[in-house]
């Protein structure tokens, strides 16, 4: 199955990378893409549960779902994130 998410504080390649990178570990996603001009990320999963791991991935990140309240943590946390992917590439 194909899920997408649209995220809040994706704002460059560093904050894709960083999204691809932590998001690869899970456990039966697969085929993911990360789209910065539309904020979202899509992927392919087994079950709901693979959802859930992913939202829940993205917020720890600092990239809530648009669902979810993007408090200055949140974008502390994106803002470490986008640096720590931009260094990485």
């Amino acid at each position: 199955m194909i899920a997408s998410i649209l995220v809040q504080n994706l704002k460059c390649g560093g904050c894709a990378h960083t999204i691809s990178t932590k998001l690869a570990t899970i456990e039966n996603i697969t085929n993911l893409h990360v789209d910065v001009d539309e904020s979202k990320v899509t992927f392919n999963y087994l079950n709901e549960e693979d959802t859930i791991k992913v939202k829940d991935k993205l917020k720890s990140l600092g990239y809530p779902s648009i669902e979810d309240s993007n408090s200055l943590t949140s974008k502390a946390k994106s803002f470490v994130s986008c640096a720590t992917g931009k260094l990485s590439k």
